[in-house]
């Protein structure tokens, strides 16, 4: 049982499927085979109008509307089939220069609002910068005084270590001896603290 209703269900899916086919592609091929037959037939009246009119002529919309809608509700350009009003299009395009234009302008007050909002961002990155050239410039004046001042103290103590080795010598040339000198140091200083 659950068969059979599984095979109708395809069957009636399929003849649903071809159905809707038909009518999307049946359409526009009854129109093409019109159109052809029209241009085949040149000897009937009806035939030769409708092949020698221009594309804007053949329209097929009926003077009356399928539905009917209620006066307060209904658009008026729905009942206008083909009808070309020429202050409608003056106005249309008029209406299409203005918007234009409008959007013309926007986009040009956003460009100069991003352009000085760009300008007050490279003065605050100027200033930014500026600072650091400062503090870079601070830092080296103060790495430049320390060696300096590193310098200096390396030729005072380079000097002071000859003025050492002078007076080493000049005393070993006097015979003196380290030792000596510290037991010396303290037998004066019991001598005289006696």
């Amino acid at each position: 049982m659950g068969l059979n209703q599984t095979a109708v269900l395809k069957v009636g899916l399929s003849l649903l499927a071809v159905c809707m086919a038909g009518y999307i592609v049946g359409l526009p091929l009854y129109w093409h085979i019109k159109e052809g037959l029209a241009s085949g037939f040149n000897n009937n009246s009806h035939y030769s109008v409708l092949s020698s009119c221009a594309p804007c002529a053949q329209c097929h919309c009926s003077s009356k509307p399928l539905l009917t809608i209620p006066q307060g509700l209904s658009n008026a350009s729905f009942s206008d089939c083909a009808k070309h009003d020429p202050e409608v299009g003056e106005e249309t395009e008029k209406n299409f220069a203005e918007l234009l234009s409008e959007e013309l302008k926007l986009r040009e007050t956003d460009a100069v609002e991003n352009q000085q909002r760009s300008e007050l961002a490279l003065l605050e990155a100027k200033k930014v910068m500026s600072q650091f050239q400062k503090e870079a410039d601070k830092c080296n004046s103060g790495m430049e005084t320390c060696e300096e001042a590193r310098e200096k103290s390396e030729l005072a103590l380079v000097a002071q270590q000859r003025l050492t080795a002078l007076w080493e010598q000049r005393a070993r040339r006097k015979s003196w001896k380290e030792g000596v000198t510290s037991s010396r140091g303290q037998s004066n200083a019991k001598v005289q603290s006696s």
